[in-house]
């Protein structure tokens, strides 16, 4: 962990972590491997001794195996997460059973580790996991903070804090050469679209702090998954689109529920054949229709790991190659129509129907 000394520098401050194996060497390999760098580290080689370790002692993370002979960490999880939900958690899996803990992240793990262990890969991901914890504890102090203030300081408050959040996804795209910038890119092209679909000041600025955010989930989203020189397995893909959700979390204390929206279904398809979708079509918020075409364009015409840039015309026959499947027709046809420079005269504001949300039996 870090915090700032007496002289505002910031300096290392290791955190505590709880290793839950019922194997005592795999205990013994990480409390090794993690207490040399700097880590504190205790160990429970059951459920019920990693309940009675994090009743006394504050646990800033807990290594948790999937497969244990009392209690299977899958079902440790949950009370792990009701009874500390401070406490990150990192699962431990062997490779075959990477599904199990991708849906383990869906149910409030940080992140996943595979059997047999590289130290190193344990080690980040670790890092990955108290960092995302640290963000998590800063809205919690924020929200105490905004308790203790008068109304007419919270808008304030909450502009710079959604500016701390917006600079944490630019730190974290500037170190990726490949999405150095997307998200101011994407926000610019989210709100001409709003402007030519005759959004109101409030929706406008709702769009802009969904466009802005949209991908601070990926946090949570394993670097190599992002880096991958080649095509992702299904596996892969699924804990990649777990970034909207974990973005929607972190936000969700300080922004409203329109923005949190905005972000947990900017993936979704407008067929309604999305990871793990559940509305469809006009259902889906009407930002998230508006942020899944600037997303897209921008990514296609960017360079990627996998692929270099499609040129402009390219990416405009691919995004109007998916509409109605994967994009709002009504949106791709202003978009097209803005990009050829013939966007005509706003009549009306295009909005979401308000109808009862759609749920879809969605494998």
């Amino acid at each position: 962990m870090k915090q700032a000394n007496a002289n505002g520098k910031s300096i290392l401050v290791p955190g505590t972590l709880l290793v839950v194996d019922d194997e005592t060497g795999i205990r013994k390999l990480l409390r090794h491997k993690l207490s040399r760098e700097g880590y504190r580290c205790k160990e429970a080689a059951t459920a019920e001794k990693a309940l009675e370790v994090l009743a006394t002692n504050s646990i800033d993370l807990v290594i948790l195996d999937i497969k244990m002979p009392d209690k299977s960490g899958t079902e440790l999880l949950p009370e792990i997460k009701m009874g500390y939900p401070d406490t990150a958690v990192v699962m431990a899996t062997v490779i075959s059973k990477v599904s199990v803990a991708t849906q383990c992240l869906k149910q409030g793990a940080d992140d996943y580790i595979c059997k047999p262990f590289d130290l190193d890969e344990v080690t980040l991901s670790i890092q990955r996991a108290l960092e995302k914890r640290s963000l998590q504890l800063k809205i919690k102090e924020y929200q105490q903070y905004l308790e203790d203030k008068v109304e007419e300081q919270t808008l304030e408050i909450r502009k710079l804090f959604l500016g701390a959040i917006e600079a944490l996804a630019s730190a974290l795209e500037a170190k990726d050469r490949y999405t150095g910038g997307h998200s101011r890119r994407v926000t610019e092209i989210a709100l001409a679209l709003g402007t030519e679909l005759g959004l109101s000041a409030k929706d406008m600025e709702d769009l802009r702090w969904g466009s802005l955010l949209h991908d601070v989930g990926k946090i949570a989203v394993d670097p190599r998954i992002q880096n991958k020189p080649d095509s992702l397995t299904s596996e892969e893909y699924e804990q990649l689109m777990t970034h909207t959700h974990v973005g929607a979390d972190i936000v969700r204390p300080v922004v409203n529920e329109s923005i949190t929206e905005i972000i947990e279904h900017h993936h979704d398809h407008y067929d309604g054949y999305g990871v793990h979708q559940v509305v469809a079509g006009t259902d889906i918020p009407l930002g998230a229709r508006i942020l899944a075409v600037a997303d897209a364009y921008d990514a296609l015409t960017s360079d990627r790991p996998y692929r270099t840039a499609m040129s402009r015309e390219e990416a405009l026959d691919e995004i109007k190659r998916c509409m109605r499947t994967q994009f709002d027709p009504v949106i791709v046809n202003v978009f097209l129509g803005m990009m050829s420079g013939k966007s005509k005269e706003r009549a009306r504001p295009y909005r979401a129907r308000n109808a009862v949300t759609t749920k879809l039996n969605v494998d």
